[in-house]
């Protein structure tokens, strides 16, 4: 999970470069996100980590945060493996 913490820290330092986001700092409250990144993100995400994001995983929640994101992306590669 780690791994995939520095991978997602070092795409989001690509557009927010003026602070050093911390894992545990809420991007929306920050006000660092808006939906043209927000959709950057999910894609990103979908490819990196060769996942699928389904409707029922916009949540908030999944992506607020770097440790969340981990979080979500552990769950869903479980998921596909359990599927298989």
């Amino acid at each position: 999970m780690n791994q995939a913490k520095t991978q997602i820290k070092n795409f989001i330092s690509r557009f927010i470069t003026t602070h050093d986001l911390q894992e545990d700092e809420d991007i929306f409250t920050l006000g660092f996100i808006n939906s043209m990144f927000a959709m950057q993100l999910v894609l990103f995400l979908e490819q990196e980590f060769k996942i699928t994001i389904e409707n029922e995983d916009l949540d908030f929640d999944n992506f607020r945060t770097i440790n969340a994101m981990a979080s979500f992306i552990e769950r869903k590669l479980s998921e596909t493996v359990l599927v298989r």
